[in-house]
């Protein structure tokens, strides 16, 4: 480095997981508290940027003009939905995922489709080459007229070309895997991945064609997430799951045309990712009548309700401690289920194994599931059934009592139409509207609760 260089340029730390920059390098990021996540960067003051910019003059709010995008309609309902109705002109649309959750695939689902409907889609794949994708199009059953495949990792060539053919949609798979050749910095940098994305918002905002980019997160921090770009892009998409569940959660995190609270439910086949027009039904499809440790709950994902089924089986711990095991609920929520069952109704669990899981591979956030997860645990420690066709939604305070959830209407609708014919409501807030095929109980304490919601007698069991 010569003298003239060493006084034009600087040295700082970035860290690979949120972008936050420091001047010395740190073990552990304050910002998003992983470890070992900053990498050294270079930073040139003689580099100028290449990203083009037009004079753009103040302008008096009065004076100002809404412009009325049209939106571009996907094929795909569910993805509409979470949208807000489509696709917005120029907008340039983020999905992330963990690896293998369902992402490529659900792109070239929703390309080839729309490629048939609407005119040209541009496919940039920097990770598989065109011959790979034409194997998995075969295996979903696409036939591919009018979506053009580009595997090139260079962003500047891949927009020439896509500038040549003028299409109607631009996929880019993954935002990790292209590059600016010009940046000294490695494919998949945080410098890379942060100047890749506002080249391709740029030149979204000028040809007025919407784009959506693919992007990875990982635990680790080793490449870098979409997270840093999620003040970039117009809207943040996530697709959820886990991965022994056939089933996939879109759900929208930003989106600057619309609402976030929508969510789109999916499940991964043979031909691909399909559409669940009814997911309350899907997810109770196995569901017995009467089934010890086993509850439903009306809960809300986004703006939309689903009854999903919570399962929980008590066991006397064959260890000194007992175990909490949490699949699908908050942990925390978990343990304050249980020790109010413990300490408000008498209930001795401090010697019980405690596993509850959501079907489906659901996770359930909320607080409206607490009295759910209670009378799962209470019959499956009591070994009775919960009343058929009943559910159950309440939020569960410390001392007992049932406390009012948001949307009580829209929970009790959805579980009128899938046939359950009472539910278990907080008193506070149970007057409402509700539908005449549902009987609503309200209950004011955990233990009212319980002994209206459990049939039979307590079955004798070696303790």
């Amino acid at each position: 480095m010569s003298k003239s260089d060493k006084f034009h340029s600087r040295t700082i730390f970035v860290c690979q997981q949120c972008g936050k920059e420091s001047l010395r390098w740190l073990g552990h990021c304050p910002n998003c508290q992983q470890w070992n996540t900053f990498v050294e960067k270079t930073l040139s003051a003689s580099a100028p940027s290449r990203m083009m910019t037009t004079e753009n003059p103040p302008q008096e709010l009065s004076q100002v003009v809404i412009e009325t995008g049209e939106r571009l309609p996907l094929p795909i309902s569910e993805f509409n939905r979470v949208l807000g109705g489509g696709l917005v002109t120029g907008s340039l649309v983020l999905i992330g995922g963990d690896p293998g959750i369902g992402k490529s695939t659900l792109l070239l689902q929703v390309s080839a489709r729309l490629a048939q409907e609407k005119g040209k889609v541009v496919y940039v794949s920097g990770e598989e080459t065109s011959h790979q994708i034409k194997l998995r199009s075969k295996r979903l059953g696409v036939s591919g007229e009018g979506l053009y495949l580009l595997a090139e990792t260079d962003l500047e060539v891949a927009l020439s070309q896509i500038e040549r053919l003028q299409p109607s949609l631009v996929v880019v798979d993954s935002i990790q895997a292209v590059c600016l050749p010009e940046l000294e910095a490695v494919m998949g940098s945080i410098t890379q991945v942060r100047e890749c994305t506002q080249r391709l918002m740029h030149w979204a905002k000028l040809s007025g064609v919407p784009v959506f980019i693919a992007g990875h997160v990982t635990k680790d921090g080793a490449i870098a997430g979409p997270r840093v770009l999620e003040h970039i892009v117009d809207v943040v998409l996530y697709l959820e799951g886990e991965p022994f569940s056939a089933y996939r959660l879109l759900r929208g995190v930003k989106n600057r045309f619309g609402s976030t609270n929508e969510v789109g439910v999916f499940e991964m086949t043979e031909r691909g990712l399909m559409e669940v027009e009814n997911p309350s039904l899907a997810f109770l499809s196995q569901r017995g009548d009467e089934t010890v440790g086993s509850a439903v709950v009306p809960t809300l994902e986004g703006s939309r309700p689903l009854l999903v089924e919570i399962q929980a089986l008590t066991n006397p711990t064959a260890f000194g401690l007992p175990r909490r095991t949490a699949n699908g609920v908050d942990f925390g929520r978990l343990l304050l289920v249980t020790a109010v069952l413990s300490r408000r109704l008498g209930l001795k669990l401090g010697n019980q194994d405690i596993i509850t899981n959501v079907t489906g591979g659901l996770k359930i956030g909320e607080p409206a599931a607490d009295l759910a997860i209670a009378l799962a645990i209470a019959s499956s420690f009591r070994d009775v059934g919960v009343k058929p066709a009943l559910a159950a939604v309440a939020e569960v305070g410390l001392s007992g009592e049932l406390r009012a959830v948001p949307q009580l209407e829209r929970r009790l609708s959805e579980a009128a139409r899938m046939g359950f014919k009472r539910c278990l409501v907080p008193k506070v807030g149970a007057h409402i509207s509700a539908p005449k095929d549902i009987e609503l109980i309200p209950v004011s304490t955990l233990r009212e609760a319980i002994g209206v919601g459990l049939v039979g007698k307590p079955k004798s069991r070696a303790r």
